[in-house]
């Protein structure tokens, strides 16, 4: 038999070196016990798929592999280069491969092919040059013929097999350069090696390169280029590869045992598995393989392929300088897998925080995210990669719907290192980790401070974070921060301090107030309401949003509606009113401002009072009050004095402006009336205010004044109340109760050039003898006049209606009947007595109107007292009327009691009151109680008068001094005592003041 490979002397080496030396023998047993034991247990398809892969490599072929059981042996056939002598005397020795100057191989040690023995005692490798077999029965029969070696034998299982090899005329499977057959031992079972073989069949072809094919049975199973770029496919698996390579230095191929020194390249690959459609199916967890798998678990998203240095066993990695370069290149070429996936999905490439789960995993979670950090990977929403460091994180939960715009937003804003959405579920860990910066809400928020964007962008903004409100905890507090847009440019810092919905500004002119244009139209509905005018102004403190940019979130977050009421009540619209004046004449346009105003009064209606600080221009085009304009054309012009503070509208600004704004913040058409519900104080700025205030027995509750009644020329007044008259509000201001209009005008209102007090109303005739109606025409109802104080009695209110009710009574021209004329002193004795009169504020007339209807001279005249004493007076020199006392302290006239002395004559019969039928019939018709006591009763009553005069009188009824009654008449008698029960008998002026020095 041909041996080729020259076994013959490669046998009778080792046998002589075991017959020389049993320890030889001994030491070659235990160290391919070791390794059927120890780390090659198991590995048979393992390490036979690495020679393959070699082969293969070696022959520059594609590599194919196929397991069989062929006539009850397990056949393993590879193409590629055929078995030669070196590989031969590397099989036939321990640690001693014939691969070590090949850079390229797998196989480092020359000990994988050791593996078979756990499957088979007689194993062959053939060969298209020929072919070796083992056997463990032959190497016994060799072993036999030396006493030492014999003798350790006995003390074992077997012998060591693979160091003495047989040459063999078997030749390969067709189609294949090599195939070793594998008797079983006994009790191995054929089809769980079959299975071991299939089930490792994919992860081999992976792993090893130069493999393409492995067949098992009746299973194939490939490896193929693609689909996509960088992928492999491999039964019906695809992956995505990447791939690194270096070359070690001198001090790391140092460390390395001799065997390993001169190989210095290394090379790793990471394998990603990719799902059907080419998504990251990242692996849970996976264990190194160097190139096949170890024992070094990994809990890394992909798998890692790499020559790092392993322990003779080939179950763990041995640490040093070599495995250190090994896996900073593994580091690098991560950061190359990561980029090779689409951007969406290379966050679920990144190492989660956890504990590792071998000392090898834990060094790679140390390089790798050094690595990421150090690469720009990420994907930034506006299409850039970013490195971790500079990117920054939008922790907000999964965008969808709406939300999902907000990236876009933010990008077209300026935020170019926002990261694109990162997949559901990504740990926020990883993102920190890897030190990307965390953005939360409330910073977002922040920093939207400073963007500028239209309108339209904003409104987008709002809508994209409104779903956030309703599903991030606290969204809403933070969000109330946000900015929006005004409509006159600014921004605004927080929807709380915004009014809705925003509208479009007009263009505002510069300087005082412009001409008008003929062509500019009225302030209506074809131009911008108040509402949009206000916004535009740019007012400090009033915040209008841009109606572009309104959107619902803006109200949840605390916006109010900008509606014309609400801004005319705003207390920055009050202060610009409050200042417009000083502002135009200071230069400034303030015409914008007041456009605006009119057109949110003509929405509403109405005003609040401070508007009729509004400048308006007047007719010389200058800046003035609302309330100290009047229109062109209004009713109270022709009314007032030639110096009243109203100067005219200007004509050509009222004609754009609707009369009824312009009324309504007080420009003056006709008489306003001021209303306030609850006033406290005369701080109305009305005419003698205070003097009215001052005289009311308590405040008033409510306010109802007109306002520039004391602008009215003197001889206007009759046209003036007319006006008053007419409208029902100031009509209504005049007739109310405790009025301060009609209070004014009853003091201030001239009428024929006296005041209203000064005439009677027309119907009241019974005063005709003392008063004229008032002259002229054109006068209002008596309901008016009345209300203005023109009499419709003889009340006597104040000092200087006495004064003139005196001295009428006083003209000699005049007529009044004696009931008149004790009408009119009765009711200035009521004054005097309720203190509506001071007598001593009073000019006294020089003459009285006495009873008898003349003119009495104050010398003479005295006022009676006593009704009996009339009978013995002249009724010429008698004034009588109301309370005898006031009435002779207000007209310091002595009464007729303390002038007249005189006594009864005869003495008469003394009667019980109750006794007189005509005292008792007058008494009940009177509804009075009868006298007690007596009177005296004369048939012919005489008195004898001493003073002022002497004479001797015949009366119906006396009283003396001592109370006693005489009577010829008794029901004179009993009026005269009524009388003194209701004057007082002793009534007495007291003090009268002296005509030489009262005062006027």
């Amino acid at each position: 038999m041909d041996d080729p490979f020259g076994t013959a002397e490669l046998r009778s080496a080792v046998l002589a070196a075991w017959a020389d030396s049993p320890t030889r023998f001994r030491e070659d047993a235990n160290a391919e016990e070791d390794l059927l034991l120890g780390g090659y247990a198991d590995a048979w398809f393992v390490e036979l798929a690495q020679n393959a892969a070699d082969a293969a490599r070696a022959a520059g072929v594609p590599g194919r592999l196929r397991v069989e059981l062929r006539d009850g042996e397990l056949s393993i056939a590879n193409t590629g280069a055929p078995l030669d002598g070196a590989g031969v005397a590397a099989l036939a020795s321990l640690r001693a491969s014939a691969k070590r100057d090949d850079p390229g191989s797998v196989g480092r040690f020359g000990v994988g092919f050791a593996a078979v023995l756990a499957v088979s005692a007689a194993p062959r490798v053939l060969s298209t040059g020929g072919g070796v077999a083992f056997s463990a029965e032959r190497t016994a029969a060799e072993v036999a013929a030396f006493p030492g070696p014999a003798a350790e034998l006995a003390r074992r299982d077997g012998p060591p097999v693979l160091r003495l090899a047989w040459p063999t005329d078997e030749r390969p499977r067709a189609g294949y350069d090599t195939e070793v057959r594998l008797p079983l031992r006994p009790g191995a079972d054929p089809a769980a090696l079959l299975a071991t073989a299939r089930d490792g069949a994919a992860d081999l072809l992976l792993a090893l390169p130069g493999l393409v094919e492995v067949v098992v049975g009746e299973q194939v199973v490939t490896r193929t280029d693609g689909p996509g770029p960088g992928e492999v496919t491999i039964g019906g698996r695809r992956w995505l590869l990447a791939r690194g390579s270096g070359r070690m230095d001198d001090a790391a191929a140092r460390a390395e045992a001799v065997e390993q020194r001169g190989r210095r390249d290394w090379s790793v690959c990471w394998a990603l598995q990719l799902t059907a459609d080419g998504a990251p199916d990242a692996l849970v967890t996976d264990v190194l393989h160097a190139p096949t798998a170890t024992e070094e678990r990994l809990s890394l998203p992909a798998r890692l392929i790499a020559t790092v240095p392993l322990e003779p066993d080939r179950r763990r990695a041995r640490p040093g300088p070599a495995a250190d370069a090994v896996l900073a290149g593994a580091a690098a070429a991560y950061v190359d897998l990561v980029r090779a996936v689409a951007t969406e999905a290379r966050l679920a490439l990144a190492p989660e925080p956890g504990f590792p789960r071998s000392e090898l995993d834990g060094r790679l979670r140390e390089l790798l995210p050094d690595a990421l950090r150090g690469a720009a990977w990420l994907p930034a929403v506006v299409g850039a990669e970013l490195r971790p460091g500079r990117a920054e994180w939008l922790d907000v939960p999964t965008l969808d719907g709406p939300a999902a715009a907000l990236p876009g937003l933010l990008a077209d804003a300026g935020f170019d290192r926002l990261l694109a959405p990162v997949p559901p579920g990504t740990n926020p860990a990883v993102l920190a980790d890897l030190g990307v910066h965390r953005m939360t809400l409330a910073e977002l928020v922040q920093r939207l401070l400073g963007v500028e964007q239209p309108p339209e962008w904003w409104r987008s903004l709002y809508a994209a974070l409104e779903p956030l409100a309703d599903t991030v905890p606290g969204a809403v507090d933070e969000l109330r921060a946000l900015p929006v847009p005004l409509a006159d440019g600014r921004t605004a810092a927080g929807p709380a301090t915004v009014l809705l919905p925003p509208p479009l500004a007009p263009e505002p002119q510069q300087g005082g107030f412009a001409p008008v244009e003929p062509q500019q139209s009225h302030l209506a509905a074809d131009r911008d309401g108040g509402v949009e005018r206000v916004a535009a102004l740019g007012l400090p403190g009033l915040h209008v949003a841009h109606s572009a940019a309104v959107h619902p979130l803006l109200a949840r977050l605390g916006a109010g509606p900008a509606d014309a009421a609400a801004l005319l009540e705003h207390p920055a619209l009050a202060d610009a009113v409050e200042r417009s004046v000083d502002d135009a004449e200071a230069g400034l346009d303030v015409r914008p401002l007041a456009e605006a105003v009119l057109a949110l009064v003509a929405e509403t209606g109405s005003a609040p009072g401070s508007l009729a600080a509004l400048a308006l221009p007047d007719a010389a085009g200058l800046p003035a009050r609302a309330d100290e304009l009047m229109l062109p054309d209004a009713a109270v012009r022709p009314l007032l004095a030639a110096d009243a503070p109203l100067d005219a509208l200007d004509p050509e600004f009222a004609a754009r402006v609707p009369r009824s704004a312009l009324l309504a913040v007080g420009v003056v058409d006709g008489f306003s009336v001021v209303v306030d519900e609850e006033p406290v104080a005369p701080d109305h700025d009305l005419d003698d205010e205070e003097r009215w205030w001052d005289g009311l027995e308590e405040p008033p509750a409510r306010m109802v004044a007109v306002r520039d009644l004391d602008l009215v020329a003197d001889d206007a007044w009759p046209a003036a109340l007319s006006l008053l008259a007419a409208d029902r509000d100031t009509r209504a201001a005049l007739t109310a109760p405790g009025s301060y209009p009609a209070w004014w005008l009853g003091r201030h209102a001239l009428l024929g050039g006296h005041r209203p007090a000064h005439w009677r109303l027309p119907s009241a005739t019974d005063l005709a003898p003392l008063y004229d109606p008032p002259p002229g025409d054109g006068l209002p109802d008596e309901d008016v006049l009345a209300a203005v104080g023109v009499r419709a009695d003889l009340r006597v209110p104040d000092t200087v209606t006495a004064a003139d009710l005196l001295a009428r009574l006083a003209d000699p021209a005049r007529t009044p009947d004696v009931a008149l004329a004790a009408e009119a002193y009765a009711e200035l004795a009521d004054a005097v007595a309720d203190g509506r009169v001071d007598p001593g504020d009073l000019e006294l007339p020089e003459r009285v109107r006495a009873m008898d209807g003349t003119v009495a001279d104050v010398d003479v005249a005295m006022v009676l007292d006593r009704p009996w004493l009339a009978a013995v007076l002249p009724a010429g020199e008698l004034a009588t009327g109301g309370d005898p006392a006031a009435l002779a302290d207000l007209l310091d006239l002595p009464l007729a009691s303390d002038v007249v002395v005189a006594e009864v004559e005869g003495n008469g019969r003394s009667v019980r009151w109750a006794e007189l039928a005509e005292i008792v019939v007058t008494c009940h018709t009177l509804d009075a109680p009868v006298p007690d006591g007596e009177l005296t009763v004369h048939d012919e009553l005489w008195v004898r008068v001493r003073r002022p005069g002497s004479g001797r009188f015949r009366v119906p009824a006396w009283r003396e001094a001592s109370g006693r009654w005489h009577a010829s008449d008794p029901v004179h008698a009993l009026l005269g005592l009524i009388s003194e029960e209701v004057n007082g008998a002793d009534s007495s002026p007291g003090a009268r003041r002296s005509r030489a020095t009262q005062g006027p």
